[in-house]
């Protein structure tokens, strides 16, 4: 292998380790954050709320619509994951109210 290949190869193998470690902080952070939802939900149940916030969810996609533009992170994308997560945390509320 010529030097440059060389040199990308271990450029490439660094990216992916980093990759890795993000990819790690992502499941630990939902990990933990599901945690507080399925506590939400708990507590939902218990005094009869509802399962969802619409109001709430609105604010929150905003939010993190704008923290996406700040971050580089296109907003479309992080409105579609932020969505996804809403409706898997109303499905566990759901699932608590049952």
């Amino acid at each position: 292998m010529s030097d440059a290949v060389t040199r990308a190869s271990e450029i490439l193998k660094d990216h992916r380790n980093s990759i890795d470690r993000l990819d790690a902080i992502l499941v630990y952070t939902l990990g933990e954050r599901f945690k507080h939802t399925q506590a939400v939900g708990k507590l939902k149940a218990e005094h009869d709320l509802p399962p969802s916030d619409p109001a709430r969810e609105a604010r929150q996609i905003a939010r993190l619509e704008a923290l996406a533009a700040e971050a580089d992170l296109d907003p479309e994308f992080a409105k579609k994951f932020l969505n996804f997560i809403i409706q898997e945390v109303i499905q566990h509320h759901k699932q608590h109210q049952s």
